[in-house]
């Protein structure tokens, strides 16, 4: 019995490590989006290089998070619950690294836009981003204190992103039609909303896996916005 009591407590060692590693990828990334909406609305296009290359970081924390997973699932043999958490924060760490990679897209294109013209709409964006950057905190939070309720709640947010995105694209097509000038710019200002709309997606995707892990159960689909009302 002792050896068995042993063998959990090394499990939530290392479990709680494995957490930790995700906290540290899921700081990276929200760090990253908001670096890149900076460069964005400032044309930091150095500071914008220099994130794009730094992505890489993000890439081995995943790859460190994806052996720890293996190792634990072999040495530990995990059961149930915690088989379902081993499994969850291997595809949970797979989700932050492609988040990291929206905030990479979105500094690529910091060169895009004119330095020297204001661009409007751009003011728009830096709110939508942190909408963003807060569900992925709060789903990492969620996580870490296997929260479902916590995590059910990331997924309620994702219609107020939604809604902001149909916002910023009504108000970018309008901004084309007023000057065939405004294409370029404008293109890109919805390349940037719809990765900020992902982002949120992927938000969403987390929370579900640890509505799952928590719960063992699905979370319920949302139902369908009447769009008449």
């Amino acid at each position: 019995m002792q050896s068995h009591g042993h063998t959990l407590k090394a499990f939530d060692q290392d479990l709680g490590d494995l957490r930790a590693l995700i906290m540290t990828m899921g700081s990276f990334a929200e760090a990253a989006i908001e670096e890149a909406m900076r460069c964005l609305v400032e044309r930091d296009e150095a500071a914008a290089v220099q994130l794009v290359e730094a992505d890489v970081q993000l890439d081995e924390l995943e790859a460190e998070a994806e052996r720890r997973v293996v190792e634990l699932i072999a040495l530990r043999a995990p059961m149930a619950d915690d088989l379902r958490e081993a499994i969850a924060a291997l595809k949970i760490a797979g989700v932050v690294e492609r988040i990291g990679d929206y905030a990479k897209n979105i500094a690529r294109r910091v060169r895009r836009l004119p330095k020297k013209r204001h661009v409007e709409p751009l003011s728009l964006l830096p709110e939508m981003a942190k909408i963003a950057v807060g569900m992925v905190h709060d789903v990492l939070d969620a996580f870490v204190e296997r929260n479902p309720e916590k995590a059910k709640a990331v997924c309620q947010r994702d219609d107020a992103l939604d809604d902001f995105y149909e916002s910023i694209f009504r108000t970018l097509l309008t901004y084309m039609v007023e000057n065939p000038q405004n294409i370029g710019p404008s293109t890109t200002l919805l390349f940037v909303a719809k990765n900020l709309e992902r982002i949120g997606d992927h938000a969403t995707n987390i929370a579900e896996m640890v509505y799952f892990a928590a719960t063992g159960e699905r979370l319920a689909e949302p139902q369908p916005r009447d769009e008449g009302a």
